[in-house]
C-alpha cells in the first residue's frame, strides 16, 4: 500500500531486508493533525452516544472483517517489517482476540452499578460508572505494528473513545490499512483517524488537544512525549520496553526452558519489548540448559525467505547497538558460545549466546533489542530473582520451575511474568499489559486496559433526608456529641450502654 500527497513534505518507507522504496507517505504537520482531532472530537460524540450493544457489534464487525483478510494483512506487516509471513499471522491473531475481548467485556466493565455508601451516607444510593474520556491519541511502534497499537486502539474504541493513530514511521501502510478496513465497518464518523510521519507528527499529536496519549516506544522518546504533554497536563499512558529477564530454577523441566529461551529472545529478529534477553540460571543444572539451549539456538537463520526463521532488524540504526553489546561483553571477558563479534552482517544478525556477561556490561543493563541472549549463572532460583530485579526495567519476564515457580514469579518485579513458558501473558486478553520504572507506567488489555481509557464518575442522589442535619450550619452541638459516640461505638470499639 502506497499513499501521495502532492501539497506536504513526504517521507519513504523501505523494505527492511532490501532497502528498496515501498511507499511514499505525507509528513503530517500541527495543522493537518489539529485538523484530525477536531473531527475525531466530533465523531467521539456520535460514538459515545452509540448504545454500547451498537459499538460492540461494529467492534465485533471490524474483527470479523480483520480475520477473513488476515493474509492481506501479514503480507503488508512483513513488507514494512521483515518479520516472517507465519510470524506475521501470530501477531494478528493475538490482536484478533484483543478486539473481541475488550468488545464483548466494555459494557459489564464500565457500566453503572450500586456501590454502598456507607454509614454516614445511609440515605443516599451511590453508583459508579466509567464514561469515555474522548480523544485517545495512540503513537504505536514499528517492532509489532499490529498487536502493540491495536492493544491501546481497540480498547480506546470499546470505552467510547475516537482515536487518532500516529503509526510508526517504518510501518504506515500497516496502520492506514487497519485505518481503512474500520472504516468499512463505521464509514459515519472519522472514530478511529490517521496520521502519518515523524517524531514531529507524534509531538503535533501530543499538543493537539487530545485527552490521552498511549504511546509505545523507547524511555528516552517516552520522556519527550511527557514532556510536550506536560504543557497542557495531558494524560500518558507508557508503554517504555524492557530488559526482561528468564529464571531457570533447579527443578526446571530444561528442554522446555531452552526452547522457550529461544523463542522468547530471538523470535521477531529479538525486536520484543517483553522477549528474553537475560537468562539465570540455577548451578546444577546451568551446564545441561546451556547445552540445550546451544542446540536450539545455533541453526536458526535470520532472513527474508520463506524458511528464515527471523527476518532483518527493522531500525538500521539499531544494527549500532547490537553490534556495541556484543564487543563490549567480548572486550570484557565474556565468551560467545554462539555468534560472536561478527553476528551483525548487512540489515541481519545471527543469533547470539553470551556468557559470562559482566552484570554492569550494556548486554545487561541496556535493552539490546537484538537475536541475543546472555546466559548467567546463579545459586539458585532467589539469587535469580535477585539479579533479575536489580534492571531499572521492570515490564516482563519468566520463571522455569515446578516448586517454586509461581512464588518465584510473584516476586519478579515486572509487571507481569510467566511460569514454565515465555510470553504468554501477552496472549491472555484478561490480563494486564505494563510495567514499571523504566518500563513507564499505565496497563493496556483486560479491565485495566478498559479503565485506563475511561474516567471514573460517582453519583450520589439522596432517597431520605437524615433526622438531624450533618452537613448544614444548622447543626447543633448535640448533634455533634451524637455523631462522636456513634463512631466510638462502631469504629473505636466502645459498647453502647
Amino acid at each position: 500500500m502506497t499513499t501521495t500527497h502532492a501539497a506536504a513534505e513526504q517521507f519513504t518507507t523501505r523494505d527492511p531486508a532490501t532497502g528498496l522504496i515501498t511507499g511514499r507517505w505525507p509528513v503530517d504537520g500541527p495543522a493537518v493533525v489539529a485538523e484530525r482531532v477536531d473531527r475525531a472530537r466530533l465523531a467521539a460524540r456520535w460514538w459515545a452516544d452509540l448504545d454500547p450493544t451498537q459499538r460492540r457489534a461494529r467492534l465485533l464487525a471490524w474483527k470479523r472483517l480483520v480475520a477473513r483478510r488476515l493474509d492481506e494483512l501479514a503480507d503488508v506487516v512483513h513488507r514494512e517489517t521483515g518479520k516472517p509471513h507465519g510470524d506475521a499471522v501470530l501477531e494478528i491473531v493475538a490482536a484478533i482476540e484483543h478486539i473481541d475481548w475488550s468488545a464483548r467485556h466494555a459494557a459489564s466493565v464500565l457500566g453503572r452499578r450500586a456501590v454502598r455508601p456507607g454509614v454516614l451516607s445511609m440515605n443516599q444510593r451511590a453508583w459508579l460508572e466509567y464514561q469515555p474520556l474522548g480523544v485517545i491519541g495512540v503513537i504505536g511502534p514499528w517492532n509489532y505494528p499490529v498487536l502493540t497499537p491495536l492493544g491501546s486502539i481497540a480498547y480506546a474504541l470499546a470505552a467510547g473513545n475516537a482515536v487518532v493513530f500516529k503509526p510508526s514511521e517504518l510501518t504506515p501502510a500497516t496502520g492506514a490499512w487497519l485505518v481503512d478496513v474500520f472504516a468499512e465497518v463505521v464509514g459515519e464518523q472519522p472514530v478511529l483517524a490517521l496520521v502519518t510521519g515523524p517524531a514531529s507528527t507524534g509531538e503535533a499529536l501530543c499538543q493537539a488537544g487530545v485527552d490521552k496519549i498511549a504511546f509505545t516506544g523507547s524511555a528516552r522518546t517516552g520522556r519527550a512525549v511527557m514532556a510536550s504533554c506536560a504543557q497542557s497536563l495531558t494524560p500518558v499512558l507508557m508503554e517504555c520496553g524492557g530488559k526482561d529477564a528468564m529464571v531457570v530454577d533447579v527443578d526446571a523441566d530444561l528442554d522446555a526452558a531452552a526452547d522457550a529461551a529461544a523463542w522468547g529472545g530471538l523470535s521477531n529478529a529479538g525486536q520484543t519489548c517483553v522477549g528474553i534477553e537475560r537468562v539465570y540460571v540455577a548451578a546444577p543444572v546451568y551446564e545441561e540448559f546451556l547445552a540445550r539451549l546451544v542446540a536450539k539456538v545455533r541453526d536458526l537463520r535470520p532472513g527474508s525467505d520463506d524458511d528464515a526463521d527471523y527476518g532483518p532488524a527493522t531500525l538500521p540504526a539499531q544494527l549500532d547497538v547490537i553490534d556495541r553489546h556484543v564487543r563490549d561483553a567480548l572486550d570484557r571477558g565474556a565468551h560467545a558460545v554462539v555468534g560472536g563479534a561478527d553476528a551483525v552482517h548487512g540489515r541481519y544478525v545471527d543469533p547470539v549466546v553470551l556468557t559470562d556477561v559482566p552484570e554492569d556490561a550494556p548486554a545487561v543493563t541496556e535493552e539490546t533489542f537484538g537475536p541475543t541472549l546472555t546466559v548467567a549463572r546463579v545459586r539458585d532460583g532467589e539469587e535469580g530473582v535477585d539479579r533479575a530485579n536489580a534492571s531499572p526495567y521492570a515490564l516482563g519476564g519468566a520463571v522455569f520451575g515446578k516448586a517454586n515457580g509461581v512464588a518465584l514469579a510473584r516476586r519478579m518485579r515486572s509487571g507481569m511474568t510467566s511460569v514454565n513458558a515465555a510470553l504468554a501473558f501477552a496472549f491472555v486478553p484478561s490480563l494486564p499489559f505494563g510495567g514499571s520504572g523504566e518500563s513507564g507506567f499505565g496497563r493496556i488489555h483486560g479491565e485495566d486496559g478498559l479503565r485506563e481509557f475511561s474516567r471514573a464518575k460517582a453519583v450520589t442522589s439522596q432517597w431520605v433526608a437524615l433526622p438531624v442535619a450533618l452537613t448544614s450550619f444548622s447543626r447543633s452541638p448535640r448533634t455533634t456529641r451524637a455523631l462522636v459516640t456513634a463512631v466510638e461505638v462502631l469504629h473505636g470499639g466502645r459498647r453502647f450502654l
